[in-house]
């Protein structure tokens, strides 16, 4: 699928293994949706890490993903600006993200990249 957005923002992270699975739940049922009607937002599409196994230079190697967070998320936004909006701002406080999921996530990367 075409990259859409002129800026791709990540949220990356852990989750306590005993939370895997209310994560996902919220991720998909709450926190996805709520995020993709804020406007400015062109998409929303989550991943977890898997194993990747490359050639590069004639050697075929597995690459260490260790301290690397498990699951991402990728925003396509219009502008920057998105990730100040007051819209934004209530997407990501809705539901039981705050209350039930963020307290169980650690090692939290976030990046924002310019599309050229």
């Amino acid at each position: 699928m075409p990259i859409t957005g002129n800026w791709i923002f990540t949220a990356a992270m852990d989750v306590d293994p005993d939370k895997e699975a209310l994560f996902n739940e919220v991720y998909d049922q709450e926190h996805i949706p709520f995020l993709r009607k804020v406007p400015g937002v062109t998409s929303a599409t989550r991943f977890k890490i898997d194993t990747l196994r490359i050639t590069m230079g004639g050697e075929t190697k597995t690459v260490d993903s260790q301290g690397v967070p498990r699951y991402a998320c990728i925003l396509e936004l219009e502008s920057p600006d998105v990730l100040t909006s007051p819209a934004f701002a209530k997407a990501v406080d809705q539901g039981r993200w705050p209350t039930h999921v963020r307290p169980c996530t650690r090692n939290r990367h976030h990046t924002l990249h310019k599309v050229i």
